[in-house]
C-alpha cells in the first residue's frame, strides 16, 4: 500500500505516519510532498524515525507523490502561520473572534485555500483516479465541499468529535467502542444528541451532575447549566458562538491569538530539530505535549493546565482518526465514523450537496452517513445560518468574486453587519 501525504512538511506529519506505519496495514511506502522543500527533509527525518514498517520518500513533484498512491492525505496551509496570525488579528481588530477556522478568520482561510485544494483534487484525480482522498486541511467542511466539485472520492475528517465521544465516554464510565454517539452537525459546529450503550440512552445520567459535566472539557467552555437547558453536548468550537464577546476579551487581556501562540512553539520545535543533537523524536513529543497543554488557553481565559507526562498518541486524536478510516476501508470493516460527506438528504433542513459532518459508515466503498433526521429546534437556527455562510463561501471563492466574498461573509454569525463584512473583505483581501 502506498500513502501520499500533500502538505508533508506539516508538524503532525510524524504523528500521522507513526500511526498508520505501527497499524496492522500493509504500508509499503509514505510519500511526503510540499511547496516547502526546505522545511520537508527536517519533518520528514522525524517521521521516518517515527515510522514502524515502509519507506518514508520525499518527493520534489506533486506528481511523484500522489502516482499510484491508494490513499492521498491532503493537509495544507496556504501563507503558513504568518496568514494565520495576520488573520485572526484583522478579525480581533475588528471585535471579532479571531480563530483560524471561525468567523472572518476561517473565511480567509478558506478563500485562500479552496483554489489549491479543487487545483490538487484535479491532480490526483488524473495520477491516482482509484485513491481515496482523506482531507484535513482547514476549514475541512468548506475545503471537503469544494474539492468535491471534482471528485466524489474525497473525505472530510477532524479528530474534534471522536475526541469529545472519548471523554463523554470516560464521564459515563462506558466503553467507547461499545457505544453509538448520536452526533450531528457541520465540521467544528457540532453536537451530541444522545449516547447508547447495549441500547439504552446515557445522557439522563449527565444532566444533574455538575462535576461530570464540567470534566467533558479540557477548559471551562461551557457553563453545566447550559449544558442542562440545552440537553446537548456542544462540541468545542461551538463556545466561539455561543460566548463570542468573551473570547475576544479573553484574547486581548492575553495580549496574543492562538495562532501566534502556535508560531512561538513552532520556531522553536525548528530551531531545536536543526541545531540540536538530542533525540528528534523526544523533541518532537514535548512540542506535541507543549502544543496541546495550552489548547483554547487563551479564548477561554483558562490558567496553564497542570501538565502531565503522555505517550505521543495520548495528545492528538489526529493519528487515531486517520488510522480508523483507513483500516475501515483497506478492510472492509463497515465502522462507524464521525466524517464530513455530502448530506443527500440525511439532514432534511439542509441542501443534498452541502457537506455535513455526521456518523457515517465506513468500508471499501467509501464513506456513507446515517440518518440524523430533523435537528433540534433550539440549535437548527445557528446550523442553518453557518452552512449558508460555507455555501455562499465555497460559490464566492470558486467564482472569485469579491461581491459575493461580501454577500458571504455578511452571513457569518460573528459578523454583525453588512458594512463590517465589506470592511473585512476590504481589509483581508491581501490575503487571498
Amino acid at each position: 500500500m502506498k500513502v501520499a501525504v500533500i502538505g508533508g512538511a506539516g508538524v503532525r506529519t510524524p504523528l500521522l505516519v507513526g500511526g498508520l506505519t505501527g497499524s496492522d496495514l500493509p504500508i509499503d511506502e509514505i510519500a511526503l510532498y510540499d511547496v516547502d522543500q526546505d522545511r520537508l527533509p527536517t519533518i520528514g527525518g522525524v517521521a521516518a524515525r517515527m515510522a514502524a514498517q515502509g519507506r518514508v520518500v520525499l518527493s520534489a513533484s506533486l506528481d511523484d507523490c500522489v502516482t499510484g498512491a491508494d490513499f492521498v492525505f491532503t493537509s495544507i496551509r496556504v501563507g503558513g502561520l504568518a496568514h494565520r496570525v495576520r488573520d485572526e488579528t484583522i478579525a480581533l481588530s475588528h471585535g471579532i473572534v479571531g480563530q483560524e477556522t471561525i468567523g472572518p478568520a476561517g473565511f480567509a482561510m478558506a478563500a485562500r485555500t479552496i483554489p489549491h485544494m479543487v487545483q490538487y483534487a484535479r491532480a490526483i484525480a488524473r495520477a491516482a483516479p482509484g485513491a481515496w482522498i482523506i482531507n484535513f486541511t482547514n476549514p475541512v467542511g468548506m475545503v471537503t465541499e469544494a474539492m468535491r466539485t471534482v471528485t466524489s472520492r474525497v473525505i472530510g475528517i477532524c479528530d474534534t468529535p471522536t475526541e469529545l465521544f472519548e471523554e463523554v465516554a470516560h464521564a459515563l464510565d462506558l466503553p467507547s467502542d461499545r457505544s453509538f454517539f448520536d452526533y450531528f452537525g457541520l465540521n467544528h459546529l457540532g453536537w451530541i444528541r444522545e449516547v447508547y450503550s447495549d441500547g439504552v440512552p446515557q445522557l439522563r445520567r449527565l444532566w444533574n451532575d455538575r462535576e461530570r459535566l464540567q470534566s467533558l472539557y479540557k477548559v471551562p467552555l461551557f457553563d453545566p447549566a447550559y449544558l442542562r437547558h440545552l440537553e446537548l453536548l456542544p462540541t468545542e468550537y461551538v463556545y466561539y458562538y455561543e460566548s463570542p464577546k468573551q473570547a475576544v476579551d479573553n484574547m486581548r487581556q492575553a495580549g496574543q491569538t492562538r495562532g501566534q501562540a502556535i508560531a512561538e512553539l513552532t520556531d522553536v520545535l525548528f530551531d531545536a530539530l536543526r541545531n540540536s543533537s538530542a533525540d528528534s523524536v523526544a523533541i518532537y513529543k514535548s512540542y506535541l505535549f507543549s502544543r496541546s497543554a495550552s489548547y483554547l488557553q487563551i479564548e477561554s481565559g483558562a490558567a496553564p493546565a497542570a501538565a502531565r507526562v503522555a505517550a505521543a498518541s495520548q495528545l492528538s486524536g489526529y493519528d487515531k482518526i486517520a488510522l480508523s478510516v483507513v483500516r475501515a476501508i483497506h478492510f472492509n470493516l463497515d465502522a462507524i465514523v464521525p466524517l464530513s460527506v455530502e448530506n443527500r438528504g440525511n439532514i432534511p433542513s439542509l441542501m443534498d450537496r452541502d457537506v455535513v459532518e455526521v456518523p457515517c459508515v465506513v468500508n471499501a466503498n467509501g464513506a456513507r452517513p446515517l440518518l440524523v433526521g430533523r435537528v433540534p429546534d433550539r440549535v437548527q437556527p445557528l446550523l442553518a445560518r453557518v452552512k449558508e455562510y460555507e455555501r455562499l463561501t465555497v460559490r464566492a471563492v470558486l467564482a472569485q468574486s469579491v461581491d459575493a466574498a461580501r454577500e458571504a461573509l455578511a452571513n457569518n454569525p460573528l459578523v454583525p453587519d453588512r458594512a463590517t463584512a465589506d470592511r473585512l473583505v476590504r481589509d483581508l483581501s491581501p490575503l487571498w
